[in-house]
């Protein structure tokens, strides 16, 4: 019985090491944030930028919400684990303000990509004597919009 250890210990392992990989987790595809806001990402290319569009579902101004365009960054270091670091820019079509978001996308205990974000959003003022309430600041958790096939 103690020789069969050593080949049990490896046996055991072997079959329970592949339940333990961690699944890839995704920017590319359609996602939905925690207010109803709608993004797509397209491709990210060999270094690591991408290109999207991004529909808000909220605004601080009175214009007509209007698809705008995002570009970004994932980070591309092997340490990334398949859970990569990204950041991206979008410059609103309809108001003279423009946001930067920075977050990771993870895989939950469920198997789900999320993508957890904070941004800043700053809006032009007409002088420095108002730059104090020009930049706000949130987060948004993003999910997969699963496609209607």
């Amino acid at each position: 019985m103690v020789q069969a250890t050593p080949l049990l210990l490896v046996l055991f392992l072997a079959l329970g090491a592949h339940g333990l990989a961690v699944k890839k987790c995704s920017l590319t595809g359609r996602w939905v944030n925690d207010l109803g806001s709608n993004m797509t990402i397209m491709t990210v290319n060999a270094n690591g930028a991408f290109a999207g569009s991004y529909h808000t579902a909220v605004t601080a101004t009175s214009n007509e919400i209007k698809l705008s365009p995002l570009q970004g960054s994932m980070q591309k270091s092997p340490n990334q684990k398949g859970q990569p670091t990204f950041g991206f820019t979008v410059n609103w079509s309809f108001s003279d303000s423009i946001t930067v978001f920075t977050g990771q996308c993870f895989v939950d205990e469920y198997g789900k990509e999320v993508l957890k974000t904070m941004w800043l959003l700053r809006s032009h003022v007409e002088n420095i004597k108002n730059d104090w309430k020009a930049t706000r600041v949130g987060t948004n958790v993003f999910t997969r919009l699963q496609s209607q096939e």
